[in-house]
C-alpha cells in the first residue's frame, strides 16, 4: 500500500504541517560550491585546455582536441532524417504551437510625444547570443530544446549556442532532431559546471553567451547562479511539482495518474491534492494503491509520495484556492466544474490547467505555453520562461526645447537637493538658466 500524508485544514496544526511540506532547501553544500568554483576558474584560465579535459574526465570519451567538442548542423539534420517518423511528426507538432504561442508573446516598442513635444518611449530589443544547456546521458528531454530554443528564435535572438554531455560519446538523436527543428546556430558536445562556465566566460572556441537557460543537475545550478551577472539566467529550478484541485467528480483514476506524473521525475518532486470530498479522496488513495503497481518508476514514484506528497482535505473549494495560492505551485489543475471561474482567484501558480481534461502533461510536451516554470514557491514572484526572457527593452527619451526648459528647472531644484551640482548645471544649461 503507497504511503502519502493525509492533512487537513481543520486541523490545529495544519499550517505547521504544510510548511515543513514545502521546505525545499536548494542551496548547495559547501563541497559542491567548492567544486564549481575551482571548475569556473579553471575554464576562465585555461579556456578549451580545460574543456577538453574535464569533458575527458567526465564524459568517458577522448576529445583530441576542441574540434572534437564542436557537432556540426548536418548531424542535427542527419538525426531529424533518421529519427522514426512518428516522433519526427510529434516533435513537429509540438514544435509548431509552441512557436504560435511564442509569437503572441513578443514586445513591441512605442512612444508618445508630450504637449511640448517631447518624445518618450521603449524600445524593445532580442538579446544578441543565448546559450542553452541541455542534460544528456540518460535524461534525454527534447521538450526541453524545443521550450528552451524556440521563444529565444522567435524574439529574435541572433545566435543559439546549446551545450548538452555526451556520456560515453553518445549522442542522443531526438535531442538533436529537435535542436534541428528549433534552430540552433552552434552545438557543442560538453556539459557539466565546465559548459556553463564555458558559455559565460567563453573559450577560444565556445563563444560568451548573455544569457544562459535550460536545466541541468545541481553542478550545473549551482554554476548558473555562481555566474549570474556576468551573464543573466532562466532560473534555478526546484523539484518538479503538481498540485491538483478537485471537486470531488473526475475520475480518481484520472487524478491519481496526474501526481504520478510528477513524482515520477524523481524523489524530491511533489504531488498534492486539495479536495473537500473526504470520500473522493479515499477513492484516489485506493487508485493509487492499485496503479502504483503497473508503472514502470513505482519505486520512485512511491519515495516522492512518501516524502513529499500529500491529500489535502479542506472545507470547500472556496479555502481549496487559498491553499493552492499559499503553496504558489508549478504545476495547477483546476478538475472542477467551473474552472474558468476559479482561475482568475488564482494569483500564484507556474501554470494553471483547467478542466478535467487538461492532463498536466500535455503542457510539458505540446500545448504550447513553456514548460519551464517557476519552482519552491517562487511562482508568488517569477513567470514562466517565454519570448519576453529573450527581450531587453531600452527607454526612449528625446527632449525638445521647451521640455528642456520645464524638466531643466524641475531637475535643477531636486539634483541642488540631493547636493549633485553637475547634474544641476547640466539641466540648467539648458534650461536657459546658465550661461
Amino acid at each position: 500500500m503507497a504511503e502519502i500524508r493525509k492533512l487537513n485544514t481543520s486541523e490545529a496544526d495544519f499550517q505547521a504541517r504544510l510548511d515543513a511540506l514545502l521546505a525545499w532547501d536548494s542551496v548547495s553544500d559547501t563541497a559542491v560550491n567548492d567544486t564549481v568554483d575551482a571548475v569556473i576558474a579553471d575554464i576562465r584560465a585555461h579556456g578549451d585546455a580545460a574543456l577538453i579535459d574535464y569533458t575527458n574526465r567526465f564524459d568517458g570519451w577522448q576529445a583530441e582536441n576542441a574540434t572534437d567538442l564542436a557537432i556540426p548542423l548536418s548531424r542535427l539534420a542527419q538525426a531529424y532524417d533518421a529519427i522514426p517518423g512518428d516522433q519526427r511528426e510529434a516533435l513537429e507538432h509540438a514544435a509548431d504551437r509552441i512557436r504560435a504561442y511564442a509569437e503572441r508573446q513578443k514586445l513591441a516598442g512605442w512612444d508618445y510625444t508630450d504637449a511640448d513635444g517631447t518624445l518618450l518611449g521603449q524600445q524593445v530589443s532580442p538579446l544578441d547570443r543565448v546559450g542553452l544547456y541541455v542534460p544528456g546521458g540518460k535524461a534525454a528531454y527534447p521538450s526541453s530544446v524545443l521550450m528552451n530554443a524556440i521563444p529565444a528564435k522567435v524574439a529574435g535572438v541572433a545566435e543559439l549556442i546549446m551545450v548538452v554531455p555526451t556520456p560515453q560519446g553518445q549522442l542522443n538523436e531526438l535531442v538533436l532532431a529537435a535542436a534541428h527543428i528549433a534552430g540552433a546556430d552552434r552545438v557543442f558536445a560538453v556539459g557539466g559546471a565546465q559548459a556553463v562556465a564555458a558559455l559565460a566566460y567563453g573559450t577560444e572556441s565556445v563563444p560568451p553567451v548573455d544569457k544562459i537557460v535550460g536545466p541541468g543537475n545541481i553542478y550545473v545550478a549551482t554554476a548558473k547562479r555562481a555566474v549570474f551577472g556576468q551573464v543573466g539566467i532562466d532560473m534555478v529550478a526546484g523539484p518538479s511539482e503538481i498540485l491538483v484541485i478537485c471537486d470531488g467528480a473526475t475520475n480518481p483514476d484520472w487524478v491519481a495518474m496526474d501526481l504520478f506524473s510528477q513524482a515520477e521525475h524523481d524523489e524530491d518532486a511533489q504531488s498534492i491534492l486539495l479536495c473537500p470530498d473526504a470520500a473522493f479522496m479515499a477513492a484516489v488513495e485506493a487508485s493509487i494503491d492499485r496503479l502504483l503497481p503497473t508503472m514502470e518508476r513505482s519505486e520512485i514514484i512511491a519515495t516522492a509520495l512518501r516524502e513529499r506528497g500529500a491529500l489535502i482535505t479542506c472545507a470547500d473549494l472556496d479555502e481549496a484556492v487559498e491553499v493552492a495560492n499559499f503553496i504558489a505551485p508549478e504545476h495547477l489543475e483546476l478538475s472542477v466544474a467551473e474552472p474558468q471561474a476559479m482561475a482568475p482567484r488564482i494569483r500564484h501558480a507556474g501554470a494553471i490547467f483547467m478542466g478535467r481534461y487538461t492532463s498536466e502533461p500535455l503542457g510539458d510536451y505540446c500545448a504550447g505555453p513553456n514548460h519551464v516554470l517557476p519552482t519552491s514557491r517562487t511562482a508568488r514572484f517569477s513567470s514562466p520562461l517565454g519570448v519576453y526572457d529573450f527581450q531587453k527593452r531600452s527607454s526612449l527619451i528625446m527632449v525638445s526645447a521647451a521640455g528642456a526648459r520645464t524638466l531643466g528647472r524641475t531637475a535643477s531644484v531636486l539634483a541642488r537637493g540631493e547636493g549633485l551640482t553637475a547634474h544641476a548645471r547640466s539641466a540648467e544649461y539648458r534650461a536657459g538658466d546658465e550661461d
